[in-house]
């Protein structure tokens, strides 16, 4: 039986060469303290991980500082996958991740800033869309279902005006034109999920399981998030994926995804909305909020590709002065204020109240004395 949230309340070479992007608004200047903020902290925190909440954390940051400008904390949008692995092997004190540790991973351990034997905790803290964008000449907009959108990324439809496509958007001026799908080069939380999707909804024309790493040889590779922005909106007959704050900042066209007998756009609140219909995996520790998304859900005004990405950290480190700043920090991000100031910057979902009481139990577990 799964648990609702609601119910559940209660690599190390890359490491040695981590080039953190500072984020130091004490440095930067003229921040103002958020009041919201916990105050009169010291020293610094070194984070990594996924670039689809680089804007958001940049945004956190900005208002943890200003409340404590004797704090800095710099973080690498490596992408979760090297977030995970630097986290691990203790290099960075917390991680951003598109997704959780798979049960296996954390059996498997350890996880070297932590205290031998204690558990990790994983905060969905960063909620987003994913966008399907494209550049063709002429169009703005399209509706596609699940299965045209395996079909242009699987190789399966190759030609802009083939007739799937066509059927589904009666009166656009489709172009005789060949079909590039762009997909991430590195390992990935936006590609994992968006995978998922594929995997959860075509089955029969995408059969590969979901993974971090994009499965197939065919189409053009490109380097983290703004790699896909940049081949997708360089070419012309390109598609890709892409955290919908990013895809918006360019001005890329986005597709309308079929759910149920309508097809609907990106929004914060279309994401919002799957994730609250969505329960918590099985098999998870108190403070391990990881979310199972139902991405055949047909309810009205849900958009189902979306990112849920996570703020990962110890529930006991081996340094204590360590877990007093990741807590301080973490409490900011779960804030209410903490929320909206992302979603004004990086056009995130705020989470909801529910899910904020969960968030900030879980944070309560970082032990801090």
């Amino acid at each position: 039986m799964k648990l609702t949230r609601i119910a559940k309340i209660g690599a190390i070479g890359a490491i040695a060469a981590l080039s953190l992007t500072a984020c130091a608004a004490n440095e930067a200047g003229g921040t103002p303290a958020d009041p919201s903020a916990p105050a009169g902290l010291s020293g610094e925190l070194a984070g990594s991980g996924a670039s689809s909440q680089e804007v958001a954390v940049q945004t956190w940051t900005a208002g943890f500082q200003g409340a404590n400008p004797d704090v800095t904390i710099n973080y690498d949008p490596a992408g979760s996958g090297a977030g995970r692995e630097s986290f691990q092997a203790g290099a960075v004190a917390f991680a951003g991740s598109d997704r959780a540790f798979k049960i296996e991973e954390l059996e498997a351990g350890p996880f070297d800033g932590c205290v031998a034997d204690t558990n990790i905790i994983e905060l969905p803290t960063y909620i987003s869309p994913i966008a399907v964008i494209f550049n063709l000449e002429g169009v703005d907009e399209l509706n596609l279902d699940a299965a045209t959108i395996a079909g242009l990324f699987a190789g399966t439809i190759t030609n802009w005006n083939d007739p799937a496509i066509a059927a589904l958007n009666e009166g656009v001026a489709l172009p005789d034109l060949a079909v590039t799908p762009v997909h991430r080069a590195d390992d990935s939380g936006t590609t994992e999920n968006f995978t998922d999707y594929l995997f959860a909804t075509a089955p029969d024309v995408w059969t590969s399981e979901p993974d971090g790493v994009w499965p197939l040889s065919s189409g053009e590779a490109a380097q983290g998030t703004s790699g896909v922005v940049s081949a997708v909106s360089g070419g012309n007959g390109t598609v890709g994926y892409a955290d919908a704050s990013r895809a918006a900042e360019e001005g890329l066209a986005t597709a309308a995804v079929q759910v149920g007998d309508e097809f609907v756009t990106y929004s914060p609140e279309a994401a919002a909305a799957i994730v609250d219909a969505s329960p918590f995996e099985e098999g998870r520790t108190e403070g391990d909020l990881a979310i199972e998304l139902d991405r055949t859900s047909e309810e009205a005004g849900v958009y189902p590709i979306v990112l849920v990405s996570y703020m990962i950290a110890c529930e006991e480190y081996t340094d204590p002065a360590t877990a007093t700043l990741v807590k301080g920090f973490l409490q900011y991000i779960a804030s209410p204020e903490g929320q909206q100031a992302a979603a004004e910057a990086a056009g995130n979902a705020p989470i909801s109240e529910s899910l904020t009481e969960q968030v900030n139990a879980a944070i309560d577990l970082i032990v801090t004395e």
